[in-house]
C-alpha cells in the first residue's frame, strides 16, 4: 500500500461558525471544536491508522491547529511549520463573504479575486508546493505524513498535489475537523479521501 499524507483541518472556532475569514488571527477552538479534535484522534488511533506510529507529523503554528493536533493525541510528535499557516487575508480578515462582496461591489470569490493587503494567490501556491515537495520526499521513502492546518491552505495543497492551478481549490469543500488523504493511483498523485467527517456524523470513530 503506497504511503499517504493525511490532511486534517482544525476543529470549529467562533469565526469558522460565523463564516468569518480567519487567517492569522489566533482564534481559539470552541468547546465543540475541542470535542471534534478528540473524536478525530480516537478514529486515527484505531484501524486502519492505528495511531500512525511511523508517520511524520507537522502542524500550523496557529493555536487552533496546534490544539487540534494536541487533543487528537499527536502533539508530542508534531513539528510546527510556518508553511502550514492559513492564508493571510489582509484587508478582509475577520469579514464574511457577504460583507466582502458588499465592499467589492459585486460577487466576490477569494480563489478568483484574491485579497488586498495580504497574501497573493501565487505566494499561497508556492507555500502549498513546499508541503507537496515534503510529502513527495516522504512518500519516496515509504513514510506517511500528517498535517494539521486550515481550510484554505489545505485545499491549496490538494490542488497542487494534483498538479492543478491553485484556483482549483475553489472546488474542494473542506469542513472543520475533516479528514482527507493524498495518495497515489496508477503511479500518479491522487486524492484517496476527501472531507471525511464520518467520525463527527456518528459521534464514534470509524474507518
Amino acid at each position: 500500500m503506497p504511503a499517504c499524507t493525511l490532511l486534517i483541518r482544525h476543529g470549529r472556532t467562533a469565526w469558522s461558525v460565523a463564516g468569518r475569514h480567519t487567517g492569522l488571527t489566533d482564534v481559539p477552538l470552541l468547546d465543540e471544536g475541542r470535542s471534534q479534535a478528540k473524536v478525530l484522534g480516537a478514529r486515527l488511533h484505531q484501524a486502519p491508522w492505528n495511531g500512525l506510529p511511523d508517520a511524520e507529523i507537522r502542524t500550523s503554528p496557529l493555536s487552533r491547529a496546534r490544539d487540534t493536533c494536541e487533543l487528537a493525541g499527536f502533539g508530542d510528535r508534531a513539528t510546527t511549520w510556518d508553511a502550514l499557516r492559513e492564508w493571510d487575508y489582509g484587508d478582509v480578515e475577520g469579514l464574511t463573504t457577504a460583507e466582502i462582496s458588499e465592499r467589492h461591489g459585486g460577487p466576490w470569490v477569494i480563489w478568483r479575486d484574491g485579497v488586498t493587503g495580504g497574501e497573493t494567490l501565487e505566494h499561497l501556491s508556492a507555500r502549498a508546493d513546499e508541503v507537496v515537495a515534503w510529502a513527495h520526499e516522504a512518500h519516496a521513502a515509504d513514510r506517511n505524513t500528517v498535517v494539521f492546518a486550515h481550510g484554505h491552505i489545505l485545499r491549496a495543497v490538494a490542488a497542487r498535489w494534483l498538479g492543478l492551478d491553485v484556483r482549483f481549490a475553489a472546488r474542494l469543500r473542506l469542513d472543520a475537523a475533516a479528514l482527507s488523504a493524498l495518495s497515489w493511483s496508477y503511479g500518479e498523485p491522487a486524492i484517496e479521501r476527501w472531507n471525511d467527517t464520518g467520525h463527527l456524523d456518528s459521534g464514534q470513530p470509524g474507518a
